[in-house]
């Protein structure tokens, strides 16, 4: 795991760019981190009577949760189904319902604010909600009828096995399509770079997007590649 890299002596900016699920903490203590964000986060706390260290902690933990990452997958070739199913729903499952539900309020603001000048953002805002509305009802899929079958495989107990294998095989079609919506993403943000002209908020929506597109990809690897092809 990387090293935390921050102090109290960190910029808000600079803390926001390494850190961008810091812009939710930021804006939740009211802490400017898009025009006012060059500044130390002492600063920064002084300005709204919190103590940086109690900040500071709050961005650890923000920290070290991005960075959990499945970077030995041979522990998940050789995990039970079970085991895999329950990894997938805490890490994955549930920050992507988080991170589309918070980036979703930065996407709209972005596209209404820019959009005229920026044309490509009102096609970023229709894909993004496209794509929130897929997963969401996939994830649901997933945990109230596809994993508990998949159970049923692993222990022997299932009825309709070809039944099973068809689901299965909706999920990875699902997961096709969200990763041909992502492509998208990516080609019109020219890789999610922002123009010249982007403020804070713009670069941010851009730099989310790609780390969502990253927890997409995992999820996704660890089902298709693992998960999935032990029931083939």
């Amino acid at each position: 795991m990387n090293t935390f890299p921050f102090t109290t002596n960190s910029f808000v900016k600079d803390i926001v760019n390494g850190l961008p699920k810091s812009s939710d903490l930021f804006k939740r203590l009211r802490i400017d981190f898009c025009c006012g964000g060059n500044i130390s986060l002492s600063e920064a706390a002084r300005q709204i009577g919190q103590n940086p260290d109690s900040i500071l902690e709050e961005l650890k933990a923000l920290f070290e949760k991005s960075n959990v990452q499945d970077t030995d997958l041979e522990v998940w070739t050789n995990s039970d189904s079970s085991t895999i199913i329950d990894h997938v729903i805490s890490h994955y499952h549930r920050a992507t319902e988080e991170e589309f539900n918070t980036l979703g309020p930065y996407v709209t603001k972005v596209s209404k604010v820019h959009g005229d000048h920026h044309p490509e953002l009102i096609k970023v805002h229709e894909l993004f909600f496209a794509l929130k509305k897929e997963m969401l009802d996939h994830l649901t899929k997933e945990e109230e009828t596809v994993f508990p079958i998949i159970k049923k495989l692993e222990d022997g107990t299932i009825e309709n096995r070809e039944e099973a294998i068809n689901l299965i095989n909706e999920l990875e079609k699902e997961h096709d399509h969200a990763g041909a919506i992502l492509k998208e993403l990516r080609q019109i943000t020219n890789d999610f770079t922002p123009p010249s002209d982007a403020c804070g908020t713009y670069r941010l929506v851009y730099k989310r997007l790609e780390e969502l597109e990253g927890l997409t990809f995992m999820h996704v690897h660890l089902e298709n590649n693992i998960l999935f092809p032990r029931y083939y």
